[in-house]
């Protein structure tokens, strides 16, 4: 009965589909349609899996390879129903062309979703001021940057019991790369702040804390040095907190931030701020919480989503030795699986590594214990709640 309800409903939709026209709609109506997927809660395993997503993987430089391979590992042992393509993009080790970017670039407008690893950018010029990361976001138009900041239970900080997000503008700025020498000596470096880019980054905040449920914004400027460019940033946010009423909304001067951050940091709850604010920020915070080995961090435009860790460190003098803290990117990852709607294993991702930290016996060396990066992943692999049966 289940079988001929669910082969009827896929029929509809599929004319329904068709009738609408275009490719991606026919791309979504030949997936295979399953009622017991609906009924499956986040508690129970699904009875099989409907379908395999494709998920574009960067493992970028440094400690990258080494956690995206902990991310496959225990997505094997979860029976985790995604497929990754993966591309080695890097800068540092000769390993990025014009051609790689755009086979990256194709994969991910295909996939739609990306993880990826820190993609390290040498400091020296060689006639390219933007990076190959910058280009990636550019291209793919990932304005949005989202870090979730929060204590994990079971490992004490200075500040426990954290919760708050900070969103960063990361299309424009001062990461605009628009430098030059105007006169032997004299370099100038152009920050770019758009009306449009600022309305639409403050949005993004209030839309997100309004899905959260999250009751204040907080935008961060130094408009009192930038009356222009700050200002316009700052006059964008006040002008779209008018069309959220219900949410609280304030401003705070960067450096004040910085001051309040290690101080206070209950009195925040979401953070929206530009470019280069965000990126100094999302350091702060997740030096509060534990470090860039425990904070995740996600990407948006308005067609993609790349996952990743919250604070971006390559931690090259790590490479090889096998220390490494995979925490953020699984915890990364398991976003990336919510944002898929596996509801399930997103669940048994996370709830596996913060089981893990909360037991206190398997700790990596920046979390004050001597256990490797192969052990944390071991003992994920333990706590998962679903073991495929071979």
């Amino acid at each position: 009965m289940v079988v001929k309800m669910a082969a009827a409903l896929r029929g509809s939709l599929v004319t329904l589909f068709k009738g609408l026209g275009g490719p991606r709609w026919q791309q979504l109506a030949s997936r295979p349609l399953s009622v017991s997927a609906g009924l499956c809660s986040p508690e129970s395993p699904p009875a099989r899996a409907d379908a395999i997503f494709k998920v574009t993987m960067l493992p970028g430089d440094g400690v990258g390879p080494e956690l995206m391979t902990a991310v496959k590992d225990v997505f094997k042992a979860g029976d985790v129903p995604v497929e990754f393509e993966e591309f080695h993009l890097s800068e540092v080790q000769n390993m990025a062309s014009e051609d790689k970017l755009e086979q990256v670039l194709t994969s991910m407008k295909t996939n739609k979703v990306a993880i990826k690893g820190k993609i390290h950018t040498p400091m020296e010029f060689k006639g390219e001021l933007a990076s190959y990361e910058m280009r990636l976001r550019r291209k793919l138009d990932l304005f949005a940057n989202v870090v979730h900041v929060n204590s994990l239970p079971g490992y004490n900080t200075r500040h426990n019991n954290l919760d708050l997000v900070i969103i960063r503008e990361q299309t424009e700025g001062e990461y605009s790369s628009l430098e030059h020498e105007s006169v032997t000596g004299v370099i100038e470096c152009l920050k770019i702040i758009t009306r449009e880019k600022s309305r639409r980054i403050a949005k993004f905040a209030f839309d997100y804390a309004t899905k959260k449920g999250r009751s204040k914004v907080t935008a961060v400027h130094k408009a009192n040095i930038m009356k222009l460019g700050d200002g316009l940033f700052l006059q964008s946010c006040a002008e779209v907190a008018q069309l959220y009423p219900k949410i609280k909304y304030e401003n705070i001067i960067i450096d004040n931030c910085c001051m309040q951050l290690v101080q206070n940091p209950y009195q925040f709850d979401v953070l929206v701020m530009p470019n280069l604010y965000g990126n100094i920020i999302d350091n702060l915070a997740a030096g509060l919480v534990g470090g860039a080995g425990v904070v995740p961090g996600e990407s948006y435009s308005a067609e993609y989503a790349v996952f990743e860790t919250g604070a971006r460190h390559p931690f090259a003098q790590a490479v090889g030795r096998n220390i490494a803290n995979p925490t953020a990117m699984l915890l990364s990852a398991a976003n990336m699986l919510r944002h898929l709607n596996l509801e399930y294993h997103s669940h048994m991702v996370s709830d596996a590594v913060k089981r893990v930290i909360k037991q206190g016996k398997v700790r990596t060396r920046d979390l004050g214990g001597y256990c490797t990066t192969g052990d944390f992943v071991h003992a994920v692999v333990e706590n998962l709640r679903h073991r495929p049966v071979h």
